[in-house]
């Protein structure tokens, strides 16, 4: 049975192994390169993940930055660079930002080997929640299609060893979300970015919530990409609307909410309503943002 936004509480049985698969490779690795989804830095940054790598060095990867607002990208990665984070914007599967993580790592490597008798290859670990772009990064510093990819969370399996061209050593892990969301709207915006599989979804539902957050924080581009004149007086209103102008409408002129929930989903997930960041920087929390032509480049 689908499960309504307000009631999430993911957490199956090789997500647990994979937090053990963790710790256990922890201390083989030298480095971890932890995924985020630009759009929801916040939400898409396992809690559980600082408890598990300690003082384990570590690059954080706003990835998905092609989707995101690119204001806001730089906002958060200034604000973890000000907490002493290493940080680069990127866009995995285009290949934005790639060079510039491969500088942080050589760097790290550098400072790893000058301390160090043994010049053994550098090790790195990625890791993240399902559906942030591991897959497709690995393969762009593999330059081949090393791991499996998809659009779907639970795409990659078990454990796996690559070697990058440079001749570091990479072990790629399953994605792995916590045990229970503690604030709903983490899971909420996991939900929106595909994080959690959409057939355990109420997905009328999850894209009404959506319509509304667009309707409130990015009226404009609802509005061109729908052909809608007005933003409704609520979510639903909205929804209605758009239904309408797509043809999403069922025998006897009844609103097929199904269609026009996934519609939404699918097109929010693949950038074409626009560049959308739904979780703001501290410093730009409050302001109203739009889509930016600036592009996530490769930023250090």
């Amino acid at each position: 049975m689908a499960q309504s936004t307000d009631n999430l509480n993911w957490y199956p049985g090789h997500m647990k192994k994979t937090r053990q698969l963790i710790r256990d490779n922890l201390k083989m690795v030298d480095a971890v390169v932890e995924v985020i989804d630009a759009r929801i830095p916040v939400s898409s940054r396992n809690p559980l993940i600082d408890e598990i790598l300690g003082d384990k060095p570590r690059i954080i990867a706003l990835n998905k930055s092609d989707l995101a607002d690119a204001s806001a990208s730089k906002g958060w990665a200034a604000g973890f660079r000000a907490r002493g984070a290493r940080c680069v914007i990127m866009n995995a599967a285009g290949g934005s930002g790639v060079k510039e993580l491969l500088r942080l790592l050589e760097s790290m490597e550098q400072e790893k080997h000058a301390n160090s008798v043994s010049k053994r290859p550098f090790r790195l670990m990625i890791v993240g929640v399902p559906n942030v772009g591991k897959s497709s990064l690995i393969n762009r510093l593999t330059g081949r299609k090393s791991a499996k990819t998809g659009d779907k969370p639970g795409v990659t399996k078990g454990k796996q060893w690559i070697r990058l061209s440079n001749g570091m050593q990479l072990l790629d892990t399953p994605g792995i979300l916590w045990p229970k969301f503690e604030d709903p709207k983490a899971g909420v915006n996991l939900a929106f970015c595909g994080s959690i599989k959409d057939e355990i979804m109420d997905l009328p539902t999850l894209g009404m919530e959506l319509i509304g957050f667009l309707g409130e924080h990015y009226p404009q581009l609802l509005k061109e990409r729908y052909k809608i004149e007005e933003i409704g007086e609520t979510p639903l209103q909205t929804m209605e609307d758009m239904a309408v102008k797509r043809g999403c409408i069922l025998p006897g002129k009844r609103i097929d909410y199904e269609r026009i929930g996934r519609l939404v989903l699918d097109e929010f997930r693949g950038g074409k309503i626009g560049r959308i960041t739904l979780e703001l920087p501290p410093q730009q929390s409050g302001q109203e943002t739009g889509p930016e032509d600036e592009t996530g480049g490769e930023n250090g």
